[in-house]
């Protein structure tokens, strides 16, 4: 890596690289945790279990996805970023092609929601807020929004694909990919990930020339409870919380896990919603690089309220749109540019209230709350169209939440004083 830097001199600093990489890994853990997506008809017509016991399934998997946040950016912290990464995409590798055998569903539980969950957790967004404090100090913004733009990218390369590959030749083959694919990424980490600007003779990007401040070794269970302590004494880490609550509810949880459904439901093939989600996966490439562009100049949370409120009301359009190729196209686009923008302006405001050295620790335990939200909905619409025999209601609820949250991030930062604010990042 060292040699490699130095091939690059000053033509191209190493951090663009390490982005790349990062990209790439969160990419490939993002469209293997969204596969179940194509899989939930295939698996009713293979075993069949109920919509609503698929949907627990993949509920575990959204909400591990999340809770590992902190705990994976608190292990970064103890025994570095390439270990925990490839940990995390060799349990995944194991576990999607460990449930090629699957013939119960306790193992789809076991596979796809814990295997899957908890790898997929500790290569999710936290990671790039851990590389991007550890190897920007400007441009931080921009960088933030093309590293979660990877979710939407994931999407893009990997939905239409298997949903094709199930449609034509069942769900096994659609497993055997990506496992492969995890297992791909295996070398590219270990060869050309990092740990640190330092390691490779190098500063972070557009930095003054001082190295990142030593971490103190300590457990990563107690690092990253300890974060949660300093920041639970915010007000606004709340707001946050709440708010990216709903964001997870109003993405993952509803329209990334049932969306193919919801399209099938009313005639739409599984290919064609598939390729509605990849549709969204550009607009949102666009809208979430131009979201972390936003963040480096404009108020974050007045971002926050357009993004969350223009979301709401698309929500709320989706039922009356007729699922026509007009509707749902509007929709894409609509939707699409909202997907994710979130992020950036979320991890930008974590940063002004905590700190850079708090900052990947609390956006993981933010990022917890927004799988919360996103597996409860996964559970809570499967359920209801299993029961109703319809998404109408899940997804009318949704949109309402989000304009909630339009509401709630406005109050973000009002009524803490500057004082109040460093004593809560200083503990």
């Amino acid at each position: 890596m060292r040699a490699l830097a130095k091939l690059l001199g000053n033509r191209v600093h190493y951090a663009w690289l390490v982005a790349a990489v990062t990209f790439l890994v969160l990419l490939t853990a993002v469209g293997i945790r969204s596969t179940p997506s194509v899989l939930i008809v295939p698996f009713e017509d293979a075993f069949g279990w109920s919509r609503g016991a698929i949907s627990f399934a993949i509920s575990i998997n959204i909400v591990l996805y999340g809770l590992m946040g902190p705990f994976a950016a608190a292990l970064m912290q103890q025994i570095g970023i390439r270990r925990t990464v490839l940990l995390a995409l060799t349990l995944i590798t194991a576990s999607v092609g460990a449930s090629t055998f699957m013939t119960a569903q306790w193992q789809l539980v076991l596979t796809w929601g814990l295997g899957v969950g908890l790898g997929s957790g500790v290569t999710a967004l936290v990671l790039g807020a851990t590389i991007v404090n550890r190897w920007f100090a400007k441009r931080q913004g921009l960088v933030m929004g093309i590293i979660t733009a990877s979710t939407a990218t994931g999407q893009l390369v990997f939905l239409p694909i298997l949903a094709a590959v199930a449609q034509n030749h069942g769900w096994q083959p659609v497993v055997w990919i990506a496992a492969v694919v995890a297992a791909a990424m295996i070398p590219i980490v270990y060869f050309l990930l990092p740990e640190d600007p330092a390691d490779i003779g190098a500063i972070p990007y557009g930095g003054d020339g001082r190295a990142n401040p030593p971490v103190a070794h300590a457990n990563p269970i107690t690092v990253a409870f300890a974060g949660l302590g300093r920041a639970a004494k915010s007000g606004g880490f709340w707001l946050l919380f709440a708010s990216f609550f709903i964001c997870g509810a109003s993405t993952n949880g509803l329209i990334g896990t049932h969306l193919i459904s919801y399209c099938i439901d009313h005639g739409i093939p599984e290919v064609t919603g598939a390729s509605l989600l990849a549709a969204m996966g550009i607009f949102d490439l666009v809208g979430t690089t131009a979201s972390g562009w936003l963040s480096d100049r404009y108020d974050a949370r007045k971002l926050l309220f357009w993004y969350y409120g223009l979301r709401g009301l698309s929500l709320l359009y989706l039922p009356y749109s007729g699922f026509s190729l007009y509707g749902l196209s509007f929709f894409a686009a609509f939707y699409g540019l909202d997907w994710i923008a979130t992020v950036p302006p979320t991890v930008r405001l974590t940063s002004e209230l905590f700190g850079k050295q708090d900052t990947p620790i609390i956006f993981g335990w933010l990022l917890a709350g927004h799988q919360l939200g996103a597996g409860a909905v996964a559970f809570e619409a499967g359920a209801l169209r299993s029961f109703l025999g319809d998404y109408e209601i899940p997804v009318l609820m949704s949109g309402a939440l989000c304009i909630l949250a339009a509401v709630l991030v406005l109050r973000i930062g009002h009524g803490t004083t500057r004082k109040e604010q460093l004593a809560t990042a200083t503990g």
